[in-house]
């Protein structure tokens, strides 16, 4: 016997396959009922806005007004009633006393309601999951989809100080604290050749043990003091995109920061000026003047004001003052001010021995095009797996300096393997994208453009992509502790002819492992937001402390 609730009126008992097309009859009314609740509203809102425009100009016809309410009022009642009619007469009943849909206009609708046919009913809540279950399909879907995406690896938190530790450190001087920290560090204990497992990799350090024994000094003891003198934007307005993005996103991050700063000066070991020297060319640069003076001078007058209202510049000369500049006029800007020039440490991007940059006290500054300041990640990982890299060596960019109007020259469109454009023109880039270039080639060439950095040396990296270097008399970014030699290749200008040569005769044990060293020092190239330890932030700051203990004399006892 058929359960009371699956009869028919008449007493005749209904079929299961009567049963579930009559509940998907239903269902169907329900779609079409509310598809057409929405075509109402868009047009009643139509109506709406253009009541309040005429409204606005007091020009309203009234009689039309009326008349359109009543129109739509009317359609608002019959239209619905008369479509449902005629879609229930367009069902006819089977001889087997099934019902059949229109074809076309079921399978669109089932699909679109993600209806489960095997259901016997449809109810009004059914509905409701059924869009639900939609709506999480779709958001699977996306989620499914091939995107590159950081794996971020967290790192080790740090070690706690002993308080009595802390107490001694306390009640140093800032001179004596420095003076503590530079003997600690060349009494760094040993720390072994740390295989994958170990947060920091000692194979992309030049000494793994010194490095970790002044970063762990670094937090435990420094301090730095910020400026609040300067009007912005040059000054406390950093820019988070561009080429220029690492002065930027430094100030944003050091400002921020509460571990390291300080607002009494007096416990500080190094004070920052924090003015962009990009939002200085955009404020002062003349265009097309070639007149880098006035830049030059405002620097100037602004270190003297500062010597002037505080005693910490005079107290060293400038020699625990630092600036961090990425343009590449950063050097000469600095010129006009001796001290500033010649004790003050420069974290700079143009880092050419041949323009103002010392070693041993300025610091080498990496360059990172931020393409969307709100997404700094975007994009970085997923290079592909080496037998599947078609390409040996890419480029792609604009002709400018003494070096890429010769790579090209000698390679463009010379060899297939070797793949130097020019700019990426569209007909390449829509086969193949830039960033995917770049993760599909085993060598990323990497020449200097008007001055020797190139943001092409951390997109590489960012890419998982060895880079090759090609700029003399350049000093790599935070060479101070990075081993470049590790995970990088540096061509002089004068071998550009024979790079082919000079990557096939790399073997392909040392090519895996320069590979995987890339990818071992990805994380200390990063901009996080929110900072974490030897990340790039830290990495520049410690590079700045490593610099100002180097200038550190220990007197002998």
């Amino acid at each position: 016997m058929m359960p009371e609730n699956q009869r028919h009126p008449t007493g005749q008992e209904q079929s299961p396959a009567l049963i579930q097309n009559s509940g998907q009859g239903k269902f169907e009314e329900i779609i079409i009922y509310n598809e057409l609740r929405k075509q109402l509203k868009h047009v009643s809102l139509a109506l709406f806005k253009e009541l309040i425009r005429r409204f606005a100009w007091r020009k309203i016809d009234w009689r039309k007004l009326f008349l359109a309410g009543a129109v739509m009022s009317i359609a608002g009642i019959i239209l619905p009633t008369f479509l449902l009619a005629y879609h229930r007469n367009s069902r006819s009943e089977s001889p087997n006393g099934t019902m059949h849909f229109s074809k076309n206009l079921t399978e669109a609708r089932l699909d679109k309601s993600q209806l489960v046919t095997s259901a016997p009913f449809v109810s009004l809540n059914s509905s409701i999951e059924a869009k639900e279950s939609a709506r999480v399909l779709r958001m699977r879907q996306n989620r499914r989809k091939t995107i590159d995406v950081l794996k971020v690896v967290h790192p080790p938190p740090r070690r706690s100080v002993p308080r009595h530790l802390q107490r001694y450190l306390q009640s140093l001087s800032s001179h004596e604290a420095l003076l503590y920290a530079k003997r600690e560090i060349e009494h760094a204990p040993l720390v072994g050749n740390v295989g994958n497992d170990s947060y920091l990799y000692a194979p992309v350090f030049r000494n793994i043990s010194i490095f970790k024994r002044s970063y762990e000094l670094m937090e435990m003891i420094l301090k730095v003091y910020i400026y609040r003198d300067g009007k912005k934007p040059i000054f406390h307005q950093p820019r988070l995109n561009g080429i220029y993005a690492s002065e930027g996103w430094f100030m944003k991050l050091m400002e921020a920061n509460r571990e390291f700063v300080t607002k009494e000066p007096e416990k500080a070991h190094l004070f920052y000026l924090p003015y962009s020297s990009r939002q200085l060319e955009l404020a002062l640069y003349v265009r097309n003047s070639h007149n880098l003076r006035p830049l030059s001078k405002f620097l100037r007058d602004y270190v003297n004001m500062i010597a002037s209202k505080y005693p910490f510049w005079n107290r060293t000369h400038g020699s625990d003052h630092f600036l961090v500049a990425c343009h590449d006029w950063g050097p000469f800007i600095t010129t006009e001010h001796v001290e500033l020039k010649d004790n003050a440490i420069k974290a700079l991007c143009n880092a050419d021995l041949k323009e103002n940059f010392v070693a041993g006290k300025d610091v080498s500054l990496p360059e990172t095009a931020i393409r969307i300041a709100s997404k700094p990640l975007r994009n970085i990982g997923g290079g592909i797996r080496v037998s599947q890299r078609p390409i040996l060596a890419f480029f792609a960019g604009k002709m400018h300096g003494r070096v890429r109007p010769k790579l090209l020259k000698h390679w463009l469109n010379k060899d297939a393997d070797m793949r130097i454009y020019g700019p990426l023109s569209r007909r390449v880039s829509k086969s193949m994208s830039y960033v995917r270039h770049m993760k599909s080639s085993k060598y990323c060439i990497c020449p200097m453009g008007y001055e020797v950095n190139s943001p092409r040396i951390v997109e590489a990296i960012y890419y998982e992509c060895v880079p090759v270097i090609i700029a003399d008399n350049f000093v790599l970014p935070l060479s101070e502790v990075l081993e470049w030699n590790a995970f990088s290749v540096t061509v002089a200008e004068i071998d550009i002819p024979k790079l082919k040569e000079i990557l096939l005769a790399i073997p392909l044990k040392r090519y895996l492992q320069m590979l995987m060293n890339v990818k071992m020092v990805q994380k200390h190239f990063l901009w996080n937001p929110n900072p974490m330890r030897y990340d790039l932030f830290h990495m520049i700051l410690h590079s700045i402390w490593y610099n100002r203990l180097n200038q550190i004399q220990i007197p002998q006892s």
